[in-house]
């Protein structure tokens, strides 16, 4: 009869099984991130010199890597282990810990929605920042470059912000060669040209007739075109998001409930 009784709550192996699966592949793939993380970083010298971290004016790409793989790799380890020895403690800080971050999209979400006009702002105070700091780390220039190059934009707003940064300003006491510039990644695409012949069109385009060599448009109204253009993909995705660390965050408390009712039944027999 107790036997029975054992029978009618049992841990589900395909639920048990699923979140471990699931999160051993988050789990590997943070440890990936971190590890690109740490080796960039170690090619730029910072690991031997960690002030260097906050010395850099704008954003270091490298962060993105260290930030979201140490996410990752804490959400797959708890889902992973906890799913696999069965701990409720690890399984029930998985899923505060994916609802925090599911509540924080959504916050996010709806306050750049609400304040469209001071995001924007933000964003052009942003990429000025940057390109600030364009020649100061090389992660941060292919950004930028590609950025530019895929949106087909130059600057903020457009190529008239690059006279923020020190090498490309027009001013007189400039002594760089770039003066006046703007980097190639605001060069047009032309198609009968080799990449190295239209790089050219870089020099003294801020002050020149030259523009119409260059991408006159800025990478901020570029972004909001590529969202309008792309609205359902864009929402598609974050739906999908959400609906998976929805049912991520299910299926762990389902599992949690059963080890629960399990242990529970253990003691009454």
């Amino acid at each position: 009869m107790s036997g029975n009784h054992y029978k009618g709550h049992e841990v589900s192996c395909c639920i048990k099984y699923f979140i471990f699966g699931f999160n051993i592949l988050f789990w590997l793939l943070g440890m990936a991130l971190v590890g690109i993380g740490l080796w960039a970083w170690s090619e730029k010298g910072v690991l031997s010199n960690i002030s260097s971290i906050t010395d850099l004016g704008g954003l270091d790409p490298v962060w993105l890597f260290m930030v979201v793989g140490a996410v990752m790799f804490i959400l797959g380890f708890a889902g992973c282990i906890g799913a696999l020895r069965e701990n409720t403690f690890l399984l029930k800080f998985f899923s505060v810990f994916l609802g925090i971050i599911f509540f924080l999209e959504l916050t996010t979400g709806v306050l750049a929605f609400v304040f469209k006009d001071w995001i924007k702002d933000q964003l052009n105070l942003f990429i000025n920042n940057n390109i600030r700091a364009y020649r100061d780390d090389i992660d941060l220039q292919n950004l930028i470059d590609f950025t530019q190059e895929y949106w087909e934009c130059c600057g903020a707003f457009g190529a008239d912000d690059w006279n923020l940064n020190i090498y490309f300003n027009c001013t007189d006491g400039n002594p760089s060669r770039e003066k006046c510039g703007v980097p190639f990644s605001c060069c047009t695409k032309d198609p009968a040209k080799p990449r190295d012949m239209n790089i050219w069109c870089l020099y003294c385009v801020q002050d020149s007739e030259q523009k119409d060599h260059i991408n006159v448009k800025g990478c901020v109204p570029q972004f909001e075109k590529w969202l309008q253009d792309n609205l359902t993909l864009v929402a598609g995705i974050f739906i999908g998001v959400a609906l998976l660390q929805i049912f991520g965050i299910c299926l762990a408390q389902n599992l949690v409930s059963d080890i629960e009712a399990v242990r529970a039944s253990c003691v009454i027999t």
